[in-house]
């Protein structure tokens, strides 16, 4: 398996742990729909999360957050509408990053309810 995809299963594994602990429930992991993805689907407190997780081994170029680009929030959005047509009963939604650097300290960034 290539470094980077490695990377990215650690983060997301270590994402599903982090939001449990935080007290979210976990609706989907990695859901699909036609060329659509979101890393995770999570609610709590009534709210639908939308969260793309960003994993890096080390922060010496720059964080992880940095790499979510205005092209992946439209994509989210669109991924979410798709979502939202299947699953019409959530009221309030909003999209988060969770941001990892794994070295040389775990270390866990969350931007709660990103927009454009």
């Amino acid at each position: 398996m290539k470094k980077h995809i490695k990377v990215g299963k650690t983060g997301e594994s270590l994402a599903l742990s982090y939001f449990t602990e935080m007290g979210y429930q976990i609706l989907h992991q990695s859901w699909r729909s036609g060329n659509w993805e979101v890393d995770l689907i999570a609610s709590k407190n009534d709210i639908l999360h939308i969260i793309e997780v960003k994993t890096k081994s080390k922060s010496d170029f720059g964080f992880p957050e940095e790499e979510v680009s205005f092209a992946k929030i439209n994509y989210l959005i669109s991924a979410a509408e798709i979502y939202l047509n299947l699953n019409p009963q959530w009221q309030r939604i909003q999209f988060d990053v969770l941001a990892i650097v794994l070295k040389p300290d775990l270390n866990f960034f969350l931007i709660e309810d990103v927009y454009i």
